[in-house]
């Protein structure tokens, strides 16, 4: 059996290895998630150096190791180049490819997530700026979507009621619990609390974070917030301040998911209180 065989993939992480070699972790379509070694490719001119750089798509020939595959050919498919000409475009995707690693298999076919991942990309990269939030937190349920796991944000999840915002009701809120896995109305919430006191209290969210959350599930996002009355009381809050409420909320339903942190979510707060 030959030991040789062909991937098309995009780099997802890479770590020094050795004087001159680079670990890289690659989400395949066919093969999964391939950790494999790029010999020489930290050397100044090397042919896979910037083959070997973060979120681009190459076509790799990859020999098969006992512990670790070593990549010896690679033609690249695509680049995202403007992810990497604005700070915050490039955080919002180190925090899609992180949770991406998180859900990858190897050795198994990963066709959706490959290809969910890359539509997501596209956007952040075309995104403008103040929508990027609202492009990252399509990308995050999306994935988790992918993987069976995003949280209800249609129906209650203990009644199974629909739930639909009223964005005239300055009083209107529902819960949010991330162990129920999503939207709870505040009566089966207290049923909740009392079947397991050690339960966390559900976020309260206003119809307008209902409403955004909602819109995450369609296939295209309007990440534009509705136009609510003064008298909401919600007016003031930006575009940004809105989506950056819902991006915490997924950001900590996926952590808890998980059952660890989200690293690259650390400098999302920071990149976003400049923009």
């Amino acid at each position: 059996m030959s030991r040789t065989y062909k991937a098309t993939g995009i780099n997802l992480k890479a770590m020094p290895m050795g004087e001159s070699d680079r670990l890289l972790t690659i989400l395949t379509p066919d093969h999964g998630l391939i950790r494999a070694v790029a010999p020489g490719s930290r050397k100044h001119q090397s042919r896979l150096g910037g083959r070997s750089d973060l979120f681009v798509i190459n076509d790799w020939l990859v020999v098969k190791g006992k512990q670790l595959d070593k990549v010896i050919q690679a033609e690249t498919v695509r680049t995202f180049p403007g992810l990497s000409r604005h700070l915050s475009r490039l955080t919002a995707s180190q925090y899609l490819a992180e949770i991406t690693l998180h859900m990858a298999l190897s050795e198994c076919s990963q066709a959706d997530l490959f290809h969910l991942l890359v539509e997501h990309l596209e956007r952040l990269e075309t995104s403008p700026v103040g929508s990027l939030l609202a492009a990252l937190s399509h990308g995050v349920y999306h994935l988790l979507a992918v993987a069976g796991v995003a949280p209800e944000v249609h129906r209650c999840c203990v009644s199974q009621a629909q739930i639909i915002p009223d964005l005239l009701d300055p009083n209107w809120t529902v819960g949010f619990s991330g162990e129920a896995g999503g939207l709870v109305q505040w009566g089966e919430a207290q049923t909740l609390s009392d079947r397991a006191p050690a339960r966390r209290t559900p976020t309260a969210l206003t119809a307008i974070d209902v409403a955004l959350l909602q819109q995450l599930s369609k296939p295209e996002l309007i990440a534009t917030v509705p136009v609510v009355p003064s008298e909401v009381g919600l007016s003031s809050l930006t575009n940004q301040e809105f989506w950056s409420r819902i991006e915490r909320l997924l950001r900590q339903y996926a952590q808890d998911y998980f059952e660890r942190p989200i690293r690259s979510a650390a400098l999302i707060d920071v990149c976003f209180a400049t923009v």
